[in-house]
């Protein structure tokens, strides 16, 4: 019996999904990164040790809406909600549905709100959850590759959502984010997390 071309593409469409699923989240990782490496900007997740410099400076006992740019498969979400207050809000913004889907599927947590959308329209997103503000907002968005105005529009959007008091934490492989948190943040504070592949900057914008 011959076998079409629509029945090979299909075969092998299953095949490496099935390959996807045997790696967990880093087949997740990867397959997000081969559809919009623009978007994801890394093949690495960030390390444990980047992870706890990051949000080493939250006042986690004053949070109640932390908001994240581009979860992926959970790397930062985890930690963040083993932090958080009980009556606290996670809200994951990814315009990738396959990492949204993902996160919905292993993560079990009250707290935990996957959003399929964009980082851009965050006030919205909020405004729809029946939030006014957010305390925090992380991303390790790739701002020196996103498309012409839209490091922009996210960084606007972030300024306004943001309460005063709180702060836009970012990181990086370049510094290049700074030309977007100037003039919109007060304070900015830096540090380079060399445990990691590859290292990598941090910021915390502070909204005061």
């Amino acid at each position: 019996m011959t076998t079409t071309k629509a029945e090979k593409r299909a075969r092998s469409r299953n095949t490496a999904e099935r390959f996807v699923d045997f790696l967990g989240p880093w087949g997740m990782f990867l397959k997000g990164f081969a559809k919009n490496p623009v978007m994801v900007g890394s093949v690495v997740p960030s390390s444990a040790r980047l992870i706890d410099h990051m949000l080493g400076p939250v006042d986690w006992a004053n949070c109640k809406v932390f908001v994240e740019y581009g979860p992926g498969v959970g790397t930062f979400c985890r930690p963040i909600l083993a932090k958080m207050r009980p009556d606290a809000t996670l809200v994951a913004i990814d315009t990738n549905r396959d990492f949204v889907d993902y996160l919905t599927r292993e993560i079990r947590d009250s707290r935990f709100v996957p959003v399929h959308g964009s980082a851009a329209d965050v006030q919205e997103i909020l405004a729809a959850l029946g939030h006014a503000h957010a305390d925090y907002a992380l991303s390790g968005l790739p701002f020196s590759t996103l498309p012409k105005g839209v490091g922009d529009a996210i960084a606007d959007a972030t300024a306004a959502a943001i309460r005063p008091g709180g702060a836009f934490l970012v990181y990086q492989f370049r510094a290049k984010v700074l030309d977007f948190l100037k003039g919109r943040f007060g304070t900015i504070d830096h540090a380079i997390e060399y445990w990691n592949i590859p290292p990598c900057h941090l910021f915390w914008a502070h909204k005061d």
